[in-house]
């Protein structure tokens, strides 16, 4: 069936679209929505007059695509998850994890737009997440996925050297407060 897109379709076409889908496609599901139209001449008049509005929008789209590539390829996600001895997580990591964690980052992103590999991660480590933005454009955004006792530790041991450098400045101090007060000494005895 021939059909005219009132919208863009994922990994079909973008508005104002002719494209050929099946019948049950078309009938089921585009039509009833609101997503596409038959095409006819009277339909096709109708997108004709409406092509420079159309074409704006698609250029204001690759904008944003382009501006969004940018900022996310530049954009890193580290989700804390609950894992095992060996790095195993309790669970996995899904597209709508990345999405959220991503909202918290300022860059909302549909769930359907990013694509996990393998469909699901189960493991500590590094990964890289393909987002797809606008036709062809796609961006990379980096994922660090670790374990809650990793952090943990990691934390610990920050907070431990903290510790000792403030410690270490504090004896600093007093070597320095010492050694004042014995200059300070000398030269009343002189």
């Amino acid at each position: 069936m021939k059909i005219i897109l009132n919208q863009d379709v994922v990994n079909l076409g973008e508005e104002g679209d002719v494209v050929v889908v099946k019948d049950g496609y078309a009938r089921n599901y585009l039509l009833p929505t609101g997503t596409a139209v038959l095409f006819n001449k009277t339909n096709m008049a109708l997108f004709a007059s409406r092509q420079a509005a159309i074409e704006k929008r698609k250029i204001e789209k690759r904008g944003l695509a382009a501006t969004l590539k940018t900022k996310l390829d530049k954009t890193t996600v580290t989700l804390v998850l609950s894992a095992g001895e060996s790095g195993k997580l309790f669970g996995s990591v899904t597209s709508a994890m990345i999405q959220d964690a991503l909202a918290k980052q300022g860059v909302e992103i549909e769930r359907k737009r990013i694509e996990v590999p393998t469909h699901s991660i189960k493991m500590v480590g590094t990964y890289t997440i393909r987002v797809r933005l606008y036709e062809d454009e796609s961006s990379d955004v980096k994922l660090v996925v670790e374990s809650e006792n990793q952090v943990k530790a990691r934390q610990a041991a920050e907070a431990k050297a903290a510790s000792e450098a403030a410690k270490a400045a504090a004896k600093a101090a007093a070597d320095e407060a010492k050694v004042a007060k014995e200059a300070a000494a000398a030269v009343e005895k002189e």
